[in-house]
């Protein structure tokens, strides 16, 4: 049977700093990643107490943790695990950015009897993928309404279309969508208004899509959704009356004792395997197109 090895040794082989404290804040174990990361050696901070100065955690605004809001003293007393970005005191003077999580040690009875602490110095890293991810959103996002703008669309199609150039197959759909009439409401109403409306459209077709299927403004009042999973005609009038009844049925009241409401063409259609992006929203313009000259407020689905 193999040897178990030591838990320090595993400890000290780790990237993060670990240390240990008693109930009294006294450090007890330091692995060589809390060395690495703070510029202190064990021999300089066991048997202190980590509020000697040592890591003197600080919080973005300036809060010393230490003396206020200690995630190791707050573990300690309601045996509830915490994580936090802050930044601790290096050996050198600067501070280092990271982030802390801080966890109950119990002994034998379940007793708390301190608290071990990880912190890890990529938390500069993780702000930068999170910016990176706010950032990849904004450009996909259309300002006004909130929901997935042209670039966010046009990503979606190139995919599908991949996709099923690949597999030989697709159940995916896309539905053209057209606001009737919505010149006379900016004429009517102001523009005002009108960017109300396209907001009152775009929310009421996001709560009404599918969490699989893909939603966004194409230009202008018209709107495209990408229906995942879809395997007949049938399934894609049936999801496109859904959309066309419930933006029907809702209302923008202006205050003034006025209100709007709007009607919608849509042009629906499969996507094809030999599809390329730029056919397949034709033909869901051209029967977009088919419910307008229809009398509009319908579906045309081919």
């Amino acid at each position: 049977m193999p040897e178990v090895p030591d838990y320090q040794d595993i400890l000290d082989h780790l990237y993060d700093g670990v240390y240990f404290v008693d109930r009294d804040r006294v450090i007890t174990y330091w692995n060589q990643g809390a060395a690495r990361i703070s510029g202190y050696e064990a021999d300089q901070v066991l048997g202190r107490s980590c509020r000697d100065g040592i890591l003197n955690h600080v919080t973005a605004n300036g809060v010393a943790l230490c003396q206020h809001g200690c995630p190791l003293t707050a573990t300690m007393e309601d045996g509830n695990p915490r994580e936090a970005d802050v930044f601790l005191h290096h050996s050198d003077g600067h501070r280092v950015p990271v982030l802390v999580r801080c966890a109950p040690l119990r002994d034998a009875s379940g007793a708390i009897v301190g608290a071990v602490e990880s912190f890890s110095a990529d938390r500069g890293m993780r702000t930068a993928r999170k910016e990176l991810r706010a950032l990849r959103q904004q450009i996909h996002t259309d300002a006004l309404t909130e929901i997935g703008n042209r670039a966010y669309l046009d990503g979606r199609l190139r995919a599908l279309v991949a996709e099923a150039a690949h597999h030989g197959t697709s159940d995916a759909a896309i539905a053209l969508i057209d606001i009737d009439r919505f010149k006379s409401v900016n004429d009517t109403h102001g523009h005002d208004a009108g960017d109300r409306v396209l907001r009152m459209v775009a929310n009421t077709l996001k709560a009404s899509v599918r969490a699989s299927d893909s939603l966004g403004r194409w230009g202008g009042e018209e709107f495209l959704v990408v229906f995942d999973g879809v395997s007949d005609d049938a399934s894609v009038t049936a999801a496109c009356e859904k959309l066309r009844h419930l933006v029907g049925w809702s209302r923008l009241d202006l205050g003034d004792g006025t209100s709007i409401s709007v009607t919608l063409s849509l042009g629906a259609t499969r996507l094809r395997v030999d599809d390329t992006p730029e056919e397949v929203v034709a033909r869901a313009d051209e029967l977009m197109y088919r419910s307008k000259e229809g009398g509009r407020d319908r579906v045309t689905v081919g």
